[in-house]
Order: C-alpha cells, then sequence, then structure tokens
C-alpha cells in the first residue's frame, strides 16, 4: 500500500477529505518522529511501538578490497508489533501451512 491509498483509507474510513486525512498522516509522522528524536518510545496499545535504537560504532570490512573500515554509531527507528497484528501474521502463516 502507497502513501496515497493509505490516506484513501484514512479518509475514506473517517469521514475526511483526502487533504484532511493527508494533513493527519502527516502530524502523526511528525509527532512520532520527534518522540523518537527526544529518545521517548511511542506505544499504541494492540498496533505496536516505536522506539529509537542506537547502534555502537564498529569494524567492517569492505566487500570488494577486504580492507578494515570504520562504521560509525548510529541511531535509527525500529517498529515492534503488537499482540494483534503478530496474531495476524500467525494466523496467514498458520493458513498456508494447512493449504499446503
Amino acid at each position: 500500500m502507497k502513501k496515497s491509498e493509505l490516506v484513501a483509507k484514512m479518509a475514506e474510513g473517517a469521514g475526511l477529505t483526502k487533504a484532511q486525512a493527508e494533513k493527519a498522516l502527516a502530524s502523526f509522522i511528525a509527532g512520532v518522529t520527534g518522540a523518537l528524536t527526544a529518545g521517548d518510545k511511542v506505544t499504541l496499545v494492540g498496533f505496536g511501538t516505536f522506539s529509537a535504537i542506537t547502534r555502537k560504532a564498529r569494524t567492517g570490512r569492505n566487500p570488494q578490497t577486504g580492507k578494515a573500515i570504520k562504521i560509525a554509531a548510529k541511531t535509527s527507528g525500529k517498529f515492534s508489533p503488537g499482540k494483534s497484528l503478530k496474531d495476524l501474521t500467525s494466523k496467514k502463516a498458520a493458513s498456508k501451512t494447512k493449504k499446503k
């Protein structure tokens, strides 16, 4: 699903115009990004948790030359699905297994 398709579904489901739904989605993304930048977690019960993870600096290898290179420390976002999403994915996996 692309962003435009998500905006259309949000607009239809909430009875909003597409412009209002796009503003709501942009506001949600900005809010989550701001919270993660501040070091907070964003938890949506039943859906999942957005959190920031920090990877330490480390030494890697250039695959072409085999030469050691330094990889800088980095902070990135992480999403952990909640129970309802985990159940959804496990149901799909179970149904595929039964069909075989």
